[in-house]
């Protein structure tokens, strides 16, 4: 009826005659027109969600990636902050760090002082709804920098925090990629977020290497306070990430998991799948795919556990926006 009364623009017709589909921009057209996107109230604090874990290999940066595009097409405004020299996340968002990004266009000019605004380094990406703070090889060196400065001046490490509130007023969701060290970069994403998620695969040696890694969060957010640091949490989850079912020790393990962090581990795994490989090789997401990369089958199952994690991560962002506990509470979510 809107596209009729030239209200909206009406999709391009096939050469069949039939309606083409519409485009994620098209869409929130019309979620504007109609009143209908997700957004945060002003009055609600934007949630500010870093994927950690100090082990490499756990599929932190595919989580936070995926977990960014299921935002964008549910229509609310994302900002991802890629703090890891490896870049994969700025890779998928479509720029090669090697060739378009120099040091001064990552955050490192505002961690060490030179820039006092985050908005220089913010930069649209081909995703409607998701702006990109990108990530290079150069920023390695940036984690020896600030040790220098922030020696003998544990406030320093709230120096991202502060960046990420001088431009959150302008998104719904900040999501941190931080490196997998706790090294000062990282430190200072836990600082800076209000909200985790801890990925783990279901083996021996990333268990316990995630059971190291919450001692140490645990000890280095207690020195933190002691030094008048406050980080608050929204919520703190473990997500099963590159789960096997077809292999008797990850599922032995997948138990005990759950034994130990109970109502901590988010109930939907992301087990692993072909699809979700194939599409890291070409630097995409299965989002991204306009057709199944293995099969269609496959691709069914491997997004009916990517949105289902995604989902849980929505509903405990929701419930952090008072606007939106009425609507949660008409579904029976609050």
């Amino acid at each position: 009826m809107a596209e009729a009364e030239g209200k909206l623009p009406a999709p391009e017709r096939l050469d069949s005659g039939r309606r083409g589909g519409y485009s994620l921009e098209a869409i929130n057209r019309m979620r504007d027109h109609f009143g209908t996107r997700p957004w945060r109230a002003a009055s609600d604090e934007p949630v500010i969600l870093s994927f950690s874990n100090f082990k490499g290999g756990v599929g932190k940066s595919s989580l936070a990636c995926h977990c960014a595009q299921y935002f964008a097409i549910l229509g609310y405004r994302v900002l991802v902050v890629d703090l890891d020299s490896q870049a994969s996340t700025t890779t998928v968002f479509g720029f090669n760090p090697d060739l378009q990004i120099a040091q001064k266009d990552t955050i490192a000019p505002y961690l060490l002082g030179q820039q006092h605004s985050l908005h220089y380094a913010i930069r649209s990406t081909y995703w409607p709804g998701i702006d990109l703070i990108p990530s290079a090889l150069h920023f390695y060196g940036t984690e020896y920098e600030l040790a220098a400065q922030v020696s003998g001046n544990l406030e320093l490490l709230e120096t991202l925090r502060a960046g990420i509130d001088g431009v959150a007023g302008d998104y719904d969701l900040i999501i941190l990629d931080p490196p997998p060290a706790l090294g000062l970069v990282s430190i200072s994403a836990l600082v800076a977020a209000n909200a985790l998620v801890i990925p783990v695969p279901p083996a021996n040696i990333d268990f316990a290497s995630t059971a190291h890694f919450l001692g140490m969060v645990i000890d280095t957010l207690s020195t933190l306070r002691g030094q008048g640091l406050e980080p608050h949490y929204k919520f703190v989850r473990v997500a099963l990430s590159k789960f096997d079912e077809r292999k008797s020790t990850q599922t032995a393990i997948v138990e005990m998991m759950r034994q130990v962090f109970g109502d901590y581990l988010l109930s939907t795994p992301v087990k692993d799948s072909a699809e979700i490989d194939n599409a890291s090789a070409r630097f995409e997401t299965v989002y991204e795919q306009p057709v199944a990369l293995t099969s269609r089958e496959v691709k069914r199952r491997c997004l009916a556990y990517l949105n289902g994690i995604n989902r849980e991560i929505e509903i405990l962002i929701r419930r952090s926006w008072p606007s939106h506990h009425e609507a949660l509470r008409k579904i029976g979510l609050m």
